[in-house]
């Protein structure tokens, strides 16, 4: 029996991939980049303090700006 491994490309417009990617971007220039944590129980609440804030502060949908072409099928 042979494994073999197989590749999925997804396009780079992948829309719920981009909208992982700002959240991601976002979490580390406001919260991770400066921060300094005591320990992981710290880490934890204090993360969970951010989504909440961000959550009732700065929370908007993205502003999604891609104009593609019509996939060929």
């Amino acid at each position: 029996m042979t494994d073999k491994i197989v590749f999925h490309y997804t396009p780079k417009h992948e829309s719920w991939l981009n909208q992982i990617e700002i959240w991601f971007s976002i979490l580390v220039r406001r919260f991770l980049k400066r921060g300094v944590f005591t320990s992981t129980e710290d880490l934890k609440t204090r993360l969970h303090g951010f989504i909440d804030f961000f959550n009732k502060r700065m929370a908007k949908p993205f502003k999604w700006t891609y104009k593609a072409r019509p996939l060929q099928v």
